[in-house]
Protein backbone atom coordinates (compact mmCIF):
# COMPACT_ATOMS: atom_id res chain seq x y z
CA UNK A 1 0.00 0.00 0.00
CA UNK A 2 2.88 2.36 0.78
CA UNK A 3 4.41 1.62 -2.63
CA UNK A 4 1.27 2.19 -4.70
CA UNK A 5 0.38 5.27 -2.64
CA UNK A 6 3.75 6.74 -3.62
CA UNK A 7 3.22 6.25 -7.35
CA UNK A 8 1.63 9.71 -7.65
CA UNK A 9 5.12 11.20 -7.12
CA UNK A 10 6.48 9.44 -10.20
CA UNK A 11 6.63 10.32 -13.91
CA UNK A 12 6.38 8.07 -16.97
CA UNK A 13 5.75 4.73 -15.28
CA UNK A 14 3.76 1.73 -16.63
CA UNK A 15 0.01 2.33 -16.41
CA UNK A 16 -0.63 -1.19 -15.15
CA UNK A 17 0.92 -0.24 -11.81
CA UNK A 18 -1.72 2.36 -11.00
CA UNK A 19 -5.48 2.55 -10.62
CA UNK A 20 -7.76 2.02 -13.59
CA UNK A 21 -10.39 4.70 -14.24
CA UNK A 22 -13.98 3.99 -13.20
CA UNK A 23 -15.23 3.80 -16.78
CA UNK A 24 -12.52 1.34 -17.85
CA UNK A 25 -12.95 -2.42 -17.68
CA UNK A 26 -9.67 -3.52 -16.15
CA UNK A 27 -7.45 -3.67 -13.12
CA UNK A 28 -3.97 -2.43 -12.24
CA UNK A 29 -1.65 -3.46 -9.41
CA UNK A 30 -2.95 -0.64 -7.22
CA UNK A 31 -6.49 -1.98 -7.67
CA UNK A 32 -5.46 -5.30 -6.13
CA UNK A 33 -3.43 -4.09 -3.14
CA UNK A 34 -6.34 -2.73 -1.07
CA UNK A 35 -8.48 -5.87 -1.47
CA UNK A 36 -5.47 -7.94 -0.42
CA UNK A 37 -5.13 -5.78 2.68
CA UNK A 38 -8.80 -6.35 3.57
CA UNK A 39 -8.24 -10.07 3.00
CA UNK A 40 -5.37 -9.95 5.51
CA UNK A 41 -7.65 -8.20 7.99
CA UNK A 42 -9.96 -11.18 7.72
CA UNK A 43 -7.06 -13.62 8.11
CA UNK A 44 -6.28 -12.13 11.51
CA UNK A 45 -9.85 -12.11 12.89
CA UNK A 46 -10.18 -15.78 13.97
CA UNK A 47 -6.76 -15.75 15.65
CA UNK A 48 -7.38 -12.42 17.40
CA UNK A 49 -10.83 -13.29 18.71
CA UNK A 50 -9.82 -16.77 19.86
CA UNK A 51 -6.77 -15.29 21.62
CA UNK A 52 -9.04 -12.90 23.53
CA UNK A 53 -11.35 -15.74 24.49
CA UNK A 54 -8.39 -17.69 25.88
CA UNK A 55 -7.54 -14.66 28.03
CA UNK A 56 -11.01 -14.85 29.51
CA UNK A 57 -12.67 -11.99 27.61
CA UNK A 58 -16.45 -12.28 27.40
CA UNK A 59 -18.36 -11.92 24.16
CA UNK A 60 -19.55 -8.49 25.30
CA UNK A 61 -15.99 -7.34 26.03
CA UNK A 62 -14.77 -8.56 22.63
CA UNK A 63 -17.72 -6.85 20.91
CA UNK A 64 -16.92 -3.63 22.76
CA UNK A 65 -13.31 -3.83 21.58
CA UNK A 66 -14.46 -4.34 17.99
CA UNK A 67 -16.72 -1.28 18.18
CA UNK A 68 -14.01 0.93 19.70
CA UNK A 69 -11.47 -0.17 17.10
CA UNK A 70 -13.98 0.48 14.31
CA UNK A 71 -14.73 3.98 15.62
CA UNK A 72 -11.01 4.74 15.71
CA UNK A 73 -10.58 3.70 12.08
CA UNK A 74 -13.66 5.67 11.00
CA UNK A 75 -12.43 8.84 12.73
CA UNK A 76 -8.96 8.59 11.19
CA UNK A 77 -10.45 7.74 7.81
CA UNK A 78 -12.73 10.79 7.84
CA UNK A 79 -9.92 13.17 8.82
CA UNK A 80 -7.49 11.86 6.19
CA UNK A 81 -10.24 11.90 3.58
CA UNK A 82 -11.10 15.53 4.27
CA UNK A 83 -7.42 16.49 4.18
CA UNK A 84 -7.65 16.04 0.41
CA UNK A 85 -10.36 18.73 0.18
CA UNK A 86 -9.05 21.07 2.88
CA UNK A 87 -10.06 24.67 1.99
CA UNK A 88 -7.16 26.71 0.61
CA UNK A 89 -8.15 29.88 2.46
CA UNK A 90 -8.48 28.27 5.90
CA UNK A 91 -6.65 29.67 8.91
CA UNK A 92 -3.91 27.05 8.56
CA UNK A 93 -2.53 25.27 5.51
CA UNK A 94 -3.51 21.79 4.38
CA UNK A 95 -0.08 20.26 5.19
CA UNK A 96 -0.12 21.69 8.72
CA UNK A 97 -3.68 20.46 9.25
CA UNK A 98 -2.63 16.99 8.09
CA UNK A 99 0.42 16.87 10.35
CA UNK A 100 -1.62 17.98 13.36
CA UNK A 101 -4.27 15.36 12.55
CA UNK A 102 -1.68 12.57 12.55
CA UNK A 103 -0.19 13.98 15.76
CA UNK A 104 -3.65 13.83 17.34
CA UNK A 105 -4.02 10.20 16.21
CA UNK A 106 -0.78 9.35 18.01
CA UNK A 107 -1.81 11.18 21.17
CA UNK A 108 -5.12 9.32 21.33
CA UNK A 109 -4.13 5.86 20.09
CA UNK A 110 -0.44 5.49 20.96
CA UNK A 111 0.45 2.15 22.50
CA UNK A 112 1.33 3.67 25.86
CA UNK A 113 3.43 1.44 28.19
CA UNK A 114 1.15 2.37 31.11
CA UNK A 115 -2.26 3.08 29.52
CA UNK A 116 -3.89 3.86 32.86
CA UNK A 117 -1.29 6.41 33.96
CA UNK A 118 -2.39 9.97 34.71
CA UNK A 119 -0.10 11.49 32.09
CA UNK A 120 -1.53 9.11 29.49
CA UNK A 121 -5.08 10.25 30.21
CA UNK A 122 -3.98 13.87 29.86
CA UNK A 123 -2.28 13.16 26.52
CA UNK A 124 -5.33 11.30 25.22
CA UNK A 125 -7.62 14.16 26.22
CA UNK A 126 -5.22 16.57 24.53
CA UNK A 127 -5.43 14.48 21.37
CA UNK A 128 -9.23 14.49 21.41
CA UNK A 129 -9.29 18.25 21.97
CA UNK A 130 -6.87 18.71 19.07
CA UNK A 131 -9.11 16.65 16.78
CA UNK A 132 -12.13 18.74 17.77
CA UNK A 133 -10.16 21.94 17.18
CA UNK A 134 -9.02 20.74 13.76
CA UNK A 135 -12.61 19.93 12.85
CA UNK A 136 -13.75 23.40 13.96
CA UNK A 137 -11.13 25.23 11.87
CA UNK A 138 -12.12 23.29 8.78
CA UNK A 139 -13.63 26.51 7.40
CA UNK A 140 -12.80 29.50 5.20
CA UNK A 141 -11.68 32.96 6.34
CA UNK A 142 -15.05 34.50 5.52
CA UNK A 143 -16.54 32.32 8.31
CA UNK A 144 -18.53 30.17 5.91
CA UNK A 145 -18.09 26.70 7.39
CA UNK A 146 -16.78 24.10 5.01
CA UNK A 147 -18.13 21.12 6.91
CA UNK A 148 -16.07 17.96 7.10
CA UNK A 149 -18.03 15.63 4.87
CA UNK A 150 -18.36 11.88 4.80
CA UNK A 151 -18.17 11.77 0.99
CA UNK A 152 -16.98 8.23 1.56
CA UNK A 153 -15.21 6.78 4.57
CA UNK A 154 -11.68 6.91 3.21
CA UNK A 155 -9.34 3.92 3.11
CA UNK A 156 -9.10 3.53 6.88
CA UNK A 157 -12.85 3.96 7.23
CA UNK A 158 -13.55 1.25 4.68
CA UNK A 159 -11.15 -1.02 6.54
CA UNK A 160 -13.06 -0.18 9.72
CA UNK A 161 -16.46 -1.18 8.30
CA UNK A 162 -15.06 -4.36 6.75
CA UNK A 163 -13.41 -5.28 10.04
CA UNK A 164 -16.62 -4.49 11.94
CA UNK A 165 -18.80 -6.64 9.69
CA UNK A 166 -16.46 -9.61 9.45
CA UNK A 167 -15.54 -9.60 13.15
CA UNK A 168 -19.14 -9.49 14.35
CA UNK A 169 -20.10 -12.16 11.82
CA UNK A 170 -17.39 -14.44 13.21
CA UNK A 171 -18.05 -13.55 16.86
CA UNK A 172 -21.80 -14.07 16.88
CA UNK A 173 -21.70 -17.29 14.87
CA UNK A 174 -19.22 -18.72 17.34
CA UNK A 175 -16.66 -19.15 14.58
CA UNK A 176 -18.77 -21.88 12.99
CA UNK A 177 -17.00 -22.81 9.76
CA UNK A 178 -20.10 -23.40 7.66
CA UNK A 179 -21.59 -20.12 8.83
CA UNK A 180 -18.54 -18.19 7.54
CA UNK A 181 -18.98 -19.67 4.06
CA UNK A 182 -22.67 -18.76 4.11
CA UNK A 183 -21.88 -15.18 5.16
CA UNK A 184 -19.25 -14.90 2.41
CA UNK A 185 -21.79 -16.13 -0.14
CA UNK A 186 -24.41 -13.67 1.15
CA UNK A 187 -21.99 -10.75 0.87
CA UNK A 188 -21.07 -11.75 -2.68
CA UNK A 189 -24.78 -12.06 -3.45
CA UNK A 190 -25.38 -8.57 -2.03
CA UNK A 191 -22.59 -7.27 -4.25
CA UNK A 192 -24.16 -8.85 -7.34
CA UNK A 193 -27.64 -7.68 -6.31
CA UNK A 194 -26.46 -4.09 -6.03
CA UNK A 195 -25.43 -4.14 -9.71
CA UNK A 196 -28.52 -6.01 -10.86
CA UNK A 197 -30.83 -3.49 -9.20
CA UNK A 198 -32.31 -6.00 -6.77
CA UNK A 199 -31.59 -3.75 -3.78
CA UNK A 200 -33.47 -0.76 -5.20
CA UNK A 201 -36.53 -1.29 -2.94
CA UNK A 202 -34.45 -0.64 0.18
CA UNK A 203 -32.61 2.42 -1.15
CA UNK A 204 -34.58 4.80 1.14
CA UNK A 205 -33.23 3.09 4.27
CA UNK A 206 -29.77 2.05 3.08
CA UNK A 207 -28.14 5.37 4.00
CA UNK A 208 -29.49 5.11 7.55
CA UNK A 209 -29.04 1.48 8.57
CA UNK A 210 -26.96 -0.17 5.84
CA UNK A 211 -23.29 -0.43 6.89
CA UNK A 212 -22.20 -3.18 4.49
CA UNK A 213 -22.58 -0.87 1.46
CA UNK A 214 -22.53 -3.15 -1.60
CA UNK A 215 -20.94 -6.01 0.35
CA UNK A 216 -17.61 -5.75 -1.46
CA UNK A 217 -15.25 -4.67 1.35
CA UNK A 218 -16.67 -7.07 3.92
CA UNK A 219 -16.54 -9.90 1.36
CA UNK A 220 -12.75 -9.53 1.10
CA UNK A 221 -12.38 -9.87 4.87
CA UNK A 222 -14.78 -12.81 5.01
CA UNK A 223 -12.71 -14.51 2.30
CA UNK A 224 -9.75 -14.03 4.63
CA UNK A 225 -11.68 -15.54 7.54
CA UNK A 226 -12.66 -18.73 5.68
CA UNK A 227 -9.06 -19.10 4.50
CA UNK A 228 -7.70 -18.63 8.01
CA UNK A 229 -10.13 -21.18 9.43
CA UNK A 230 -9.11 -23.77 6.85
CA UNK A 231 -5.45 -23.09 7.61
CA UNK A 232 -6.08 -23.27 11.35
CA UNK A 233 -8.24 -26.39 11.28
CA UNK A 234 -6.44 -28.49 8.67
CA UNK A 235 -2.86 -27.24 8.57
CA UNK A 236 -0.39 -27.38 5.70
CA UNK A 237 0.17 -31.12 6.04
CA UNK A 238 -3.42 -31.85 5.10
CA UNK A 239 -3.98 -32.03 1.34
CA UNK A 240 -7.60 -31.02 1.90
CA UNK A 241 -6.41 -27.55 2.94
CA UNK A 242 -4.57 -26.98 -0.32
CA UNK A 243 -7.38 -28.46 -2.42
CA UNK A 244 -10.07 -26.44 -0.64
CA UNK A 245 -8.40 -23.02 -0.84
CA UNK A 246 -7.00 -23.58 -4.33
CA UNK A 247 -10.39 -24.77 -5.55
CA UNK A 248 -12.20 -21.83 -3.93
CA UNK A 249 -9.70 -19.40 -5.45
CA UNK A 250 -10.18 -20.86 -8.93
CA UNK A 251 -13.98 -20.75 -8.60
CA UNK A 252 -13.89 -17.09 -7.53
CA UNK A 253 -11.53 -16.07 -10.33
CA UNK A 254 -13.56 -17.96 -12.94
CA UNK A 255 -16.77 -16.38 -11.69
CA UNK A 256 -15.20 -12.94 -12.06
CA UNK A 257 -13.99 -13.63 -15.57
CA UNK A 258 -17.22 -15.27 -16.76
CA UNK A 259 -19.44 -12.44 -15.44
CA UNK A 260 -17.06 -9.70 -16.57
CA UNK A 261 -19.28 -8.89 -19.54
CA UNK A 262 -22.14 -8.03 -17.18
CA UNK A 263 -20.48 -5.42 -14.96
CA UNK A 264 -16.82 -5.28 -15.91
CA UNK A 265 -13.80 -5.25 -13.63
CA UNK A 266 -13.59 -2.00 -11.67
CA UNK A 267 -12.25 -1.10 -8.25
CA UNK A 268 -13.86 2.35 -8.28
CA UNK A 269 -17.30 0.83 -8.84
CA UNK A 270 -16.52 -2.25 -6.69
CA UNK A 271 -17.94 -4.65 -9.28
CA UNK A 272 -18.54 -8.33 -8.44
CA UNK A 273 -15.87 -9.37 -10.96
CA UNK A 274 -13.29 -7.20 -9.20
CA UNK A 275 -14.33 -8.55 -5.79
CA UNK A 276 -14.24 -12.22 -6.76
CA UNK A 277 -11.03 -12.03 -8.83
CA UNK A 278 -9.14 -10.14 -6.11
CA UNK A 279 -10.43 -12.52 -3.43
CA UNK A 280 -9.23 -15.49 -5.46
CA UNK A 281 -5.85 -13.91 -6.15
CA UNK A 282 -5.43 -13.12 -2.45
CA UNK A 283 -6.02 -16.78 -1.63
CA UNK A 284 -3.40 -17.82 -4.18
CA UNK A 285 -0.87 -15.38 -2.75
CA UNK A 286 -1.64 -16.65 0.75
CA UNK A 287 -0.99 -20.22 -0.36
CA UNK A 288 2.31 -19.08 -1.87
CA UNK A 289 3.42 -17.43 1.37
CA UNK A 290 2.32 -20.46 3.41
CA UNK A 291 4.30 -22.75 1.12
CA UNK A 292 7.42 -20.60 1.47
CA UNK A 293 7.22 -20.17 5.25
CA UNK A 294 5.53 -23.36 6.51
CA UNK A 295 6.59 -25.97 3.97
CA UNK A 296 10.00 -24.72 2.86
CA UNK A 297 10.59 -23.14 6.30
CA UNK A 298 12.09 -20.00 4.72
CA UNK A 299 11.25 -17.23 7.17
CA UNK A 300 14.21 -14.87 7.56
CA UNK A 301 13.27 -12.97 4.39
CA UNK A 302 10.46 -11.08 6.12
CA UNK A 303 12.39 -10.05 9.26
CA UNK A 304 13.03 -6.52 8.00
CA UNK A 305 9.49 -5.88 6.75
CA UNK A 306 7.86 -7.43 9.84
CA UNK A 307 7.08 -3.99 11.41
CA UNK A 308 4.76 -3.30 8.46
CA UNK A 309 2.62 -6.14 9.82
CA UNK A 310 3.03 -5.61 13.55
CA UNK A 311 2.65 -1.80 13.42
CA UNK A 312 0.64 -1.50 10.22
CA UNK A 313 -1.29 1.64 11.07
CA UNK A 314 1.89 3.46 12.05
CA UNK A 315 3.55 2.50 8.77
CA UNK A 316 0.50 3.67 6.83
CA UNK A 317 0.40 7.10 8.50
CA UNK A 318 4.10 8.03 8.37
CA UNK A 319 4.01 8.92 4.63
CA UNK A 320 1.20 11.42 5.30
CA UNK A 321 3.56 13.31 7.60
CA UNK A 322 6.43 13.05 5.12
CA UNK A 323 4.40 14.35 2.18
CA UNK A 324 2.99 17.19 4.30
CA UNK A 325 6.41 18.26 5.63
CA UNK A 326 7.98 18.29 2.16
CA UNK A 327 4.98 20.25 0.89
CA UNK A 328 5.54 22.90 3.58
CA UNK A 329 9.23 23.29 2.79
CA UNK A 330 8.57 23.08 -0.95
CA UNK A 331 11.08 20.32 -1.57
CA UNK A 332 11.04 17.30 -3.84
CA UNK A 333 13.51 15.01 -5.53
CA UNK A 334 14.83 15.93 -9.01
CA UNK A 335 12.62 14.73 -11.85
CA UNK A 336 15.27 12.29 -13.04
CA UNK A 337 14.96 10.37 -9.75
CA UNK A 338 11.18 10.24 -10.11
CA UNK A 339 10.99 9.06 -13.72
CA UNK A 340 10.58 5.58 -15.15
CA UNK A 341 12.46 2.64 -13.69
CA UNK A 342 14.65 4.91 -11.57
CA UNK A 343 11.50 6.41 -10.10
CA UNK A 344 10.13 2.95 -9.30
CA UNK A 345 13.40 2.11 -7.57
CA UNK A 346 13.03 5.31 -5.59
CA UNK A 347 9.55 4.30 -4.43
CA UNK A 348 10.77 0.82 -3.49
CA UNK A 349 13.60 2.31 -1.42
CA UNK A 350 11.07 4.72 0.07
CA UNK A 351 8.98 1.75 1.26
CA UNK A 352 12.03 0.20 2.93
CA UNK A 353 12.80 3.50 4.65
CA UNK A 354 9.24 3.85 5.95
CA UNK A 355 9.28 0.27 7.24
CA UNK A 356 12.66 0.92 8.87
CA UNK A 357 11.32 4.03 10.61
CA UNK A 358 8.26 2.05 11.71
CA UNK A 359 10.49 -0.64 13.19
CA UNK A 360 12.53 1.97 15.06
CA UNK A 361 9.40 3.61 16.48
CA UNK A 362 8.05 0.20 17.45
CA UNK A 363 11.21 -0.58 19.41
CA UNK A 364 10.88 2.80 21.15
CA UNK A 365 7.23 2.01 22.03
CA UNK A 366 6.02 4.82 19.76
CA UNK A 367 3.54 2.98 17.60
CA UNK A 368 -0.24 3.03 17.37
CA UNK A 369 -2.51 0.37 18.80
CA UNK A 370 -6.28 0.39 18.48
Amino acid sequence: MIFVNDLWTLIDIPKWLGHVAADVDGMGLADFVFPAFLFIVGLSVPFAIEARKKKGDTTFKIAYHIVIRTIALLVMGIFLLNADTFPQDAVISKPVWTILSVLAFFLVWLNYPKPEGKYVIVLKILGVVLLIALALIFRTEDTVITAMEIQWWGILGLIGWAYFTASFAYLFTGGNHKAQYVILFVLLLINCSAFLGWLAPIDPIKDKVWFVADGAMAAFSMAGIVTALAYKQMGVNDKKFWILILGLAIVLILFGLVTRSIWGISKIRATPSWVSICSGLSMLFFLSIVYITDVLNVKKWYTYIKPAGTSTLTAYLIPYVHYAVFSVIGSQLPAVLRTGNLGLLKSFIYVLIIVGITGYLERKKLHLKI
